[in-house]
């Protein structure tokens, strides 16, 4: 068993929980990754290595999900076969519960260690963990309820996915959540305690740039949405007047946006590599049904329930967005297997 302990400016909180994982966990060997501290935190992590933690670190910051898969490399080279446990250094984590997603670790698994954001949490953390826990359920058909925790149980036979994932800051957790269900790996959620010291001062969290890498996924699906809409609307303008068909128009300008936004879609929005034909077969039969249940739902709240028209609108378009980006991501585009993967060099200075 590693335990995984990605720290970028820790305190002396580091050193107390390694030694007290001594005592929770007696057989597990603590690895701590640097994320780029500098020199200034030289002590710190010399009363980590004091305390019986291996050490690896990184000349300069790259991200939490860079250190992660830098410290899962580690564990596949010196502990293969075991499992990995994440943990954050600022004093979130009990032993006591870090032991307890230990002991729940199970193949094909990850084991999620969530809070339930009682008591005094900054209103921020509250806020994040809210929208994230929201946006993940609608894209991915999941329910978890701490879809930001660190603490985390990983199987040992699903690292090598893991450092496949991409992303190199807090992201990283995010995308591996939605990537779970593509490469058959279960989501399992344990409670645990939830703690936040001096207002959560020590993270490293930053709510605008971290949360638009966080989001970027589904933002790139709403930017690709956008400009198949441009992409319509500007060819029906142009197309209109030249052909004299109205009708022909709209489906020359709805066959321009179609292939626009599954283009972006391929490309951009979920980077798929596979078959590029049962790809495009699977978009087509995804839109005649989107378009089905567009005009159906739309006829039953507006007809039938009297709903207004800009309300029922704005509805089943929110709607089936989720439902689109969700049946795209796991049907249309679906990520590969889980593979072999390159391994993040390990930086040059390492104490064990």
């Amino acid at each position: 068993m590693i335990v995984l302990i990605p720290a970028y400016e820790p305190d002396l909180r580091l050193a107390i929980l390694i030694r007290h994982l001594g005592d929770a966990l007696p057989h597990a060997r603590v690895l701590v990754v640097d994320d780029g501290s500098g020199p200034d935190y030289d002590g710190v992590f010399d009363v980590a290595a004091e305390a019986g933690a291996s050490v690896v670190r990184h000349a300069r910051n790259h991200g939490k999900g860079h250190a992660l898969r830098a410290g899962i490399a580690w564990a596949m080279q010196h502990a293969p076969g075991e499992p990995v446990v994440t943990a954050d250094c600022d004093g979130q984590h009990t032993p006591t519960d870090i032991a307890r997603v230990a002991d729940a670790v199970a193949p094909a698994t990850i084991v999620l260690g969530g809070r339930r954001f009682t008591g005094d949490v900054p209103a921020r953390s509250r806020f994040g963990n809210a929208a994230s826990r929201l946006l993940f359920r609608a894209l991915s058909g999941q329910r978890v309820h701490d879809t930001q925790t660190g603490l985390r149980g990983l199987a040992p036979d699903i690292l090598p996915w893991l450092l496949g994932v991409p992303g190199d800051r807090f992201e990283y957790e995010f995308s591996v959540l939605m990537g779970a269900r593509a490469q058959g790996v279960r989501l399992a959620e344990i409670t645990i305690e939830t703690i936040y010291l001096d207002e959560n001062a020590s993270s490293h969290f930053r709510p605008v740039r971290d949360s638009v890498r966080i989001y970027a996924p589904a933002l790139r699906f709403a930017a690709s949405s956008l400009a198949g809409a441009a992409v319509d609307w500007a060819t029906l303008l142009v197309l209109a007047p030249l052909l004299g068909s109205l009708n022909v128009a709209i489906v020359c300008a709805r066959l321009a946006s179609a292939a626009t936004n599954y283009q972006l879609n391929k490309t951009v929005v979920f980077r798929h590599t596979g078959d590029g034909r049962r790809a495009v077969l699977r978009y087509a039969y995804l839109a005649a049904v989107i378009l089905t249940i567009n005009v159906v739902a739309m006829d039953a709240l507006v007809i039938g329930v009297g709903v207004p028209l800009l309300l029922a609108k704005v509805v089943v378009e929110g709607v089936l967005f989720l439902l689109s980006y969700a049946a795209q991501h796991h049907l249309v585009f679906p990520a590969g297997r889980v593979r072999a993967a390159r391994e993040p060099a390990l930086p040059a200075r390492t104490s064990v």
